[in-house]
């Protein structure tokens, strides 16, 4: 029988016992699905309740493996996302990024799409059934040709007080969900340059993951700048969920330039941030000095690589930058985009990318499976 039906099928009876059961399950994941909070001395992530720690260990789900974005098949496909989020799960994951797109979320620049935040209700619902906490990452513009004109046309002022908006009303849904772990209030923000608009450059396979918060500095300071955006949809966030961490997915241009400093992660701009997300991809041959860039982002607060792959370095160069970084970094998210080991091994021809993939996620799930019983250096 072919392998993704029996999983499929797997998931679906999985996922009919829960609501079978429902009163059972709701109460063992209540339990087991304690809100993350900062420990004390404001160097980790604990569970609210119990104290322990939490390593948040899990995968970006930006997209599935044709290249959709969630919204494109988070509605008629429904049983997929339940699919993926179970496997996810099944790879030793206990967490799950997912991207939101401004497009999709706001239908005007005062009005939130009532049915997309209906969804993301039901999605964290669903997570916290599967048992995986939820990174939320917002603001996305990653389909350039998509973002409405009305968004583009804005000027700085505007187009924050819709940021703002959005986060709202996204928090307004899950505010209270003991699953959520985390707001992060855009994707690879910058500050600085304006020739080519809020979205610059030629994207990265089709979609702009990077994304400007001014188009006119003026005499401000990056940091400045950077604080007031920050401040401003924090604030928005805390109107309605006064207790969920909040971080911004930030760019580390110290691993490009030797002395680049933070600028999200300024002492300024980072005040109402909880903990610091940086995007790591070192290059091989180059560990020691990803090492000491990523030391740049150790500013007191728990530190989190949110995207890291082997694009440009080996697996065992990888694992040795994972394993060296142990005392700094607190939580890890890679990437799933929706094709298991077990597909990928079935196919007679792979690309290289989908063979790398494969062995990258096989990776992943012998790593995961140390690190949540608590085997490896890198939890200590």
């Amino acid at each position: 029988m072919n392998t993704r039906k029996v999983f499929v099928s797997s998931v679906l009876l999985l996922i009919g016992m829960y609501h079978i059961l429902s009163s059972f399950s709701y109460a063992a994941n209540v339990h087991t699905m304690e809100r993350i909070r900062i420990s004390e001395d404001g160097t980790h992530f604990v569970y609210a309740t119990s104290g322990e720690r939490f390593v948040p260990w899990g995968f970006n789900y930006d997209r599935d493996y044709k290249g959709r974005l969630l919204e494109d098949y988070m509605y008629d496909e429904w049983d997929t996302v339940l699919t993926h989020l179970a496997y996810m799960k099944q790879l030793g994951g206990n967490a799950v990024r997912i991207h939101l797109q401004v497009e999709h979320f706001m239908l005007g620049p005062e009005e939130p799409n009532q049915t997309a935040l209906q969804q993301l209700g039901k999605l964290l619902d669903a997570a916290q059934e599967i048992g995986i906490y939820v990174n939320i990452t917002g603001l996305g513009c990653y389909l350039k040709d998509q973002s409405p004109d009305w968004y583009n046309n804005m000027n700085e002022a505007e187009r924050w007080a819709v940021q703002a908006r959005f986060w709202e009303a996204v928090a307004q849904v899950a505010s209270g969900h003991p699953g959520v772990f985390c707001y992060d209030l855009m994707n690879e923000p910058i500050v600085g340059g304006s020739g080519d608009g809020w979205l610059p450059g030629d994207g990265l396979g089709g979609k702009h993951y990077v994304q400007r918060i001014t188009l006119e500095p003026g005499e401000r300071s990056r940091e400045e700048i950077a604080k007031a955006w920050v401040d401003t949809l924090v604030g928005a966030i805390r109107k309605q969920d006064s207790q969920t961490l909040i971080t911004v997915g930030a760019i580390p241009w110290a691993l490009t330039f030797p002395n680049a400093k933070p600028v999200f992660y300024s002492e300024a701009a980072s005040e109402n941030l909880d903990f610091v997300s940086v995007h790591f991809y070192p290059r091989g041959g180059e560990i020691e000095e990803a090492l000491t860039a990523l030391a740049v982002y150790d500013i007191g607060k728990p530190l989190v690589i949110e995207e890291y792959f082997p694009m440009h370095c080996s697996f065992e160069e990888m694992n040795h930058f994972m394993d060296e970084a142990k005392d700094l970094v607190d939580g890890w998210f890679s990437f799933y985009w929706g094709m298991t080991i077990e597909e990928y091994a079935e196919k007679e021809e792979k690309t290289l990318g989908e063979a790398i993939t494969m062995s990258w996620l096989e990776f992943l799930r012998d790593k995961g499976a140390k690190i949540t019983h608590g085997d490896a250096d890198i939890t200590n």
